[in-house]
């Protein structure tokens, strides 16, 4: 069963403390320096135009399928780095920690054109517009993988940190042997997740219009954009049914064969009686071909990284899983004075100009923002539950099914990839005539979005259930309610805190599209931060931008550091997968 008799008190400390002031000050004058230079873009930018024509598209799925390789590899890259040292350093999670909450809560579809126009006053045109695709599609992939993974690490089995620290293994070793094939399987259904979340707004990454100012890139979701906005109900069709073909071609050819190999990874003392498989896996396996590359290529290539990698333990690993370094020197702490000493400058130079722009609000913009931070939370809080209710047996039924997995995994791939804002309009017109129809709409819309971090992430938990306590929970006759109490909600536990994380944040984002829509020539809008924003971003009020986000940023904060944080506590001291 899931331990429950090593149970060390919860660690003190304050919930929201100095390192989270100082971060959200430094994040606001960030922002600022964005603004600042979004004001000396280019006044006209004029993009390529898109053809609605059948035979654009795999050009097109080849152009967006790019983008969001380059953003994935960077986001699994960033996670790694950024989770272990978070879990790894001893403090660094203080720093770190409070850093991820706020670049999950930054609403980048407010940002993007600040982005866009800060790139694209110092880069060529090309290319400034082709990094802020891909930055968006990395923000809507990197904090869910990072998130998973720190979550592995902080919940790694006991017996595996002994083991590890009785054999002295090297961090490189300790990392390829024991902490990443733990995390495997969270990292796998989350690298699902993430190219959902980055089909989800490949619309807005790949065309945006601010005024007189076109971006755009040639691609599926420009496609798809432009087909919407024009009506053409044949190229929008065209356009969806060729990304359910690449997302059904990736299920087969990455992600079932990656399930299926991840299945060695279990922490379990027997073997799983329905494991995960893959046509294309077993065809891997079989292939002469592909052993030849790997014997010829990929096994130099990975002795050669493991002998410059395995260096022997400078540091001895603790139980805890953290490591004990050496005091600075004299002179490593003087170099860090210095550069402390010159960001302090430099940030209290920009924050006196971005106190400026706050202070030219006009006088009723504080309640507006108060009142429309309200709605917005009110609405963020039903999509999650409403998330939560669902998710749950229906993610516990494909982790624990392999049948089930392999009739329901592409089919929730392909609704989690479908891009949301495409479908919009249609169901906010058939909801416009109900009573409090918008309001629904923006539920709904935020709903769409945000559910399948939930979904794929206790999906991920259920997968790694180890089969001996499924066993064991059926020796002891536990049956319903008490199987569920004692053995999958316990398991779950860590995986459903790191899903609403990640929900809660991507609701947030999702308020700004859900909020402030355009259609059949009519704005509608609901009273909503998200609104705010994105009434502040078409008329380029930069002052109500500023403060309206920065107001974004600190709710979620602190319901992160408020709710989610304990829970991770709790799930990290009282949940863990020990044996």
């Amino acid at each position: 069963m899931i331990q429950r008799m090593f149970r060390p008190p919860l660690p003190g400390g304050k919930l929201f403390g100095r390192n989270d002031a100082v971060i959200l000050f430094m994040t606001g004058i960030v922002i600022y320096l964005g603004v600042r230079l979004a004001l000396d873009a280019p006044e006209t930018i004029q993009g390529p135009d898109i053809i609605l024509e059948p035979a654009a598209l795999p050009y097109y799925a080849l152009q967006s399928l790019g983008r969001m390789l380059v953003a994935y590899l960077l986001s699994l890259i960033f996670s790694l780095i950024y989770g272990y040292s978070a879990a790894r350093r001893p403090g660094a999670d203080r720093w770190l920690m409070p850093i991820l909450d706020v670049l999950q809560s930054v609403p980048i579809l407010s940002f993007l054109p600040v982005v866009l126009l800060s790139l694209t006053a110092i880069l060529p045109q090309w290319l400034a517009v082709e990094l802020a695709a891909i930055i968006l599609i990395f923000t809507s992939q990197a904090w869910n993988l990072t998130f998973s993974f720190y979550q592995s690490m902080i919940t790694l089995p006991r017996e595996l940190r002994e083991a590890a620290a009785v054999f002295r293994l090297s961090a490189w070793l300790r990392f390829r042997t024991i902490e990443l094939p733990f995390s495997a399987l969270g990292l796998i259904w989350n690298s699902v997740m993430s190219w959902a979340g980055g089909w989800f707004f490949l619309m807005a990454a790949e065309i945006f219009t601010l005024g007189s100012k076109d971006f755009r890139l040639p691609g599926l979701g420009a496609y798809l954009q432009t087909a919407a906005n024009e009506g053409d109900t044949s190229a929008l069709i065209y356009g969806i049914t060729a990304l359910v073909l690449v997302i059904v071609l990736l299920d087969q050819l990455v992600w079932r064969p990656l399930l299926a190999w991840a299945e060695r990874f279990k922490v379990s003392q027997v073997e799983n009686d329905q494991p995960a498989t893959s046509w294309f896996y077993d065809v891997l396996r079989r292939s002469r071909l592909i052993d030849s590359l790997i014997a010829r290529l990929f096994a130099p290539l990975q002795r050669a990284v493991n002998n410059w990698l395995n260096r022997p333990p400078a540091v001895v690993a603790s139980l805890e899983g953290a490591e004990t370094d050496a005091p600075p020197s004299l002179r490593r702490r003087l170099w860090r004075w210095l550069i402390y000493g010159v960001v302090v400058v430099g940030v209290a130079v920009l924050a006196s100009e971005a106190v400026q722009m706050l202070l030219a609000l006009p006088g009723d913009a504080p309640v507006e923002i108060a009142v429309g931070a309200l709605a917005t939370f009110l609405r963020v809080s039903l999509a999650v539950t409403v998330a939560l209710l669902w998710t749950i047996p229906v993610g516990v039924l494909i982790g624990t099914n392999d049948r089930a997995a392999r009739l329901l995994q592409p089919v929730v791939q392909i609704f989690a990839a479908i891009p949301a804002t495409a479908l919009f309009p249609v169901l906010l017109l058939g909801l416009l005539n109900l009573p409090a129809g918008a309001n629904i709409a923006a539920v709904l819309l935020m709903l769409l979005g945000t559910q399948w971090y939930l979904l794929f992430n206790v999906i991920a938990g259920a997968s790694a259930i180890p089969q001996d306590l499924k066993y064991t929970s059926a020796l002891l006759g536990l049956k319903r309610w008490r199987r569920w109490r004692t053995l999958i909600l316990p398991a779950l536990f860590p995986y459903v805190i790191t899903g609403l994380i990640t929900a809660s944040g991507g609701a947030w984002n999702a308020s700004i599209v859900a909020e402030y829509t355009h259609f059949g020539g009519e704005t509608h809008q609901v009273v909503g931060l998200g609104a705010l924003i994105t009434d502040a971003t078409a008329r380029g009020d930069y002052p109500m931008l500023l403060a309206s986000t920065l107001t974004m940023i600190t709710i979620v904060v602190l319901v992160n550091r408020l709710v989610w944080r304990r829970l991770y506590r709790l799930a990290e001291y009282r949940y863990r997968m020990d044996q």
